[in-house]
């Protein structure tokens, strides 16, 4: 680990996260209000000498609460960040879930307009993201920066989103976490942009999909992962791409894969600071 002795057996003691909640909040480029959670790790008061990575995630509702996900059924995903970080399996995060505002959540979440289905805002929510949500966390938690400490991640249009956000802007998330990603979207628009985007910096990614999500889920997902190894990723390292048996489309799905994610994307071993 690569927090002094003392500090990781603090880790251990220090009990479960924090949540803080701003309601409404309000973004200049897109209309609607939203809310915004953040989990903090359970060591975050006890030192406050230390700053903590953070990942941003889509769906936020989804995240912690049964009350506010769908179905009831969350991702338990400050349980397991708890369990982790007490064990040392990876880094203390901070966890910023930002809500989705239903119906205008294809159109936020979609980087291209397509013929039948509408969407494309994409670019207003990337720049809500990384112009006023990133700094607004910043200036109230301790984070670190750099993109070698920021991810962005989400689920099916969320992580066709997270995909699109950082791989156009990889020098502000470093890591990428994409849990069975809409990548049918536009006749895999996301495939075509991959593919002809020239980087200079390669984000690392979690990518994934199940097996029983229908349709053509796993042969799209393939394809980017083709397009990504192609670009320079290498499988194991920089890419991570998981085919689930049996795993569907739903909330439950994605719940038992946060801990395997944060753990490739932020493990333990890595510099903190």
């Amino acid at each position: 680990m690569s927090y002094p002795t003392e500090i990781a057996n603090e880790l251990a003691a220090a009990g479960p996260g924090q949540f803080h909640k701003f309601e409404g909040y309000r973004s200049r480029f897109l209309p609607a209000e939203r809310d915004v959670i953040v989990y903090v790790p359970g060591i975050y008061d006890r030192r406050p000498d230390l700053r903590f990575p953070v990942i941003y995630m889509q769906d936020g509702q989804n995240l912690f609460d049964p009350a506010t996900s769908f179905g009831g059924v969350p991702w338990r995903m400050g349980e397991t960040a708890d369990r982790l970080i007490a064990a040392g399996s990876i880094q203390p995060i901070i966890i910023v879930g930002i809500y989705n505002t239903g119906k205008q959540r294809l159109r936020e979440y979609t980087p291209s307009r397509a013929p039948k289905q509408g969407g494309g805002g994409a670019n207003r929510y990337r720049r809500m993201l990384i112009e006023e949500v990133k700094p607004f966390i910043e200036s109230r938690f301790r984070t670190l920066s750099g993109p070698q400490h920021t991810a962005v991640g989400g689920s099916s249009l969320g992580g066709l989103l997270s995909l699109y956000i950082g791989l156009r802007f990889p020098k502000v998330f470093g890591k990428v976490a994409a849990l069975s990603p809409s990548i049918w979207w536009n006749r895999r628009w996301i495939v075509d942009f991959a593919s002809r985007s020239r980087l200079k910096s390669r984000p690392r990614i979690w990518l994934d999909s199940g097996t029983q999500e229908g349709g053509h889920t796993v042969d799209d997902t393939r394809k980017l992962r083709d397009v990504l190894l192609k670009k320079g990723w290498r499988e194991g390292q920089g890419l991570l791409y998981l085919e689930v048996q049996g795993g569907q489309h739903n909330e439950a799905a994605w719940a038992d894969r946060v801990g395997p994610f944060l753990q490739f994307l932020f493990p333990s071993g890595e510099p903190a600071v």
